[in-house]
């Protein structure tokens, strides 16, 4: 069995290399909670209230996080019954988020400790949880922040412009400086990085072909796939 999570700060391309992803290993993608997350807007309209002073903390901060981690755990369970499975995010950088909000001022002391031992406490209750909690590869996908920006708009969320809330921009900086530090100390698993700035995977068929020959290999390299999988696989990548 092998557990792949794509990793990157919001726009960074996840759900696109999720999909890519497990097409070519034919295996089942797990989609991060986001279109149909009624949370999600209300948490962006609870910042800009918490920026603007008008509200002390962000009442929807706590609970974006608990649905998050709910759906996580919900398709993590899930991806254990199968072989080769990609996940769209992963349970620690879900940490991070929560993390994040609670230093920003967004979530109150007993929210970010409330949060921290139920994660803990899920993490237990997980299958295979005495011997298999992280995932075989993390994928992570570095973007700068103009090109976070860009594809943000490309996407066309309104709540996450920062045309809509200026303080967003703030946050989005601070975010990818904690996905480095993130990057810098995470050693539950091994970690394949992209560089997701040179590599336009969603739009140039040769960059696709790039990243998805790198990622075969490191698989090749973890015994994740063997000799034959991997050539055919890097094969089929090259022409």
């Amino acid at each position: 069995m092998s557990v792949i999570t794509i990793e990157g700060p919001i726009a960074a391309g996840k759900t696109s290399l999720t999909e890519l992803l497990s097409d070519r290993l034919q295996s089942q993608p797990f989609y991060e909670p986001v279109s149909d997350n009624p949370v999600l807007p209300l948490f962006y309209e609870g910042n800009k209230a918490v920026a603007a002073g008008k509200w002390q903390t962000n009442p929807y901060a706590f609970l974006l996080q608990i649905f998050f981690l709910n759906r996580r755990f919900k398709m993590i369970k899930q991806a254990f019954k199968d072989d080769k499975n990609v996940l769209d995010r992963s349970i620690y950088t879900d940490e991070l988020f929560c993390k994040m909000n609670y230093e920003r001022g967004n979530m109150t002391k007993i929210e970010w400790e409330t949060y921290r031992d139920l994660l803990a406490n899920m993490l237990e209750e997980l299958p295979n949880a005495a011997h298999k909690k992280a995932p075989d590869l993390m994928v992570m996908i570095n973007i700068s922040y103009p090109n976070l920006i860009k594809r943000i708009k490309l996407r066309g969320r309104e709540y996450e412009l920062p045309e809509q809330d200026t303080s967003l921009e703030d946050y989005y900086h601070d975010l990818l400086k904690r996905y480095e530090a993130f990057v810098d100390t995470y050693a539950e698993s091994p970690m394949l990085i992209l560089d997701g700035d040179r590599y336009d995977f969603v739009n140039s068929t040769a960059d696709r072909k790039e990243i998805l020959r790198q990622i075969y290999t490191k698989m090749y390299h973890l015994n994740r796939l063997n000799k034959d999988e991997w050539q055919y696989l890097v094969k089929e990548e090259t022409y």
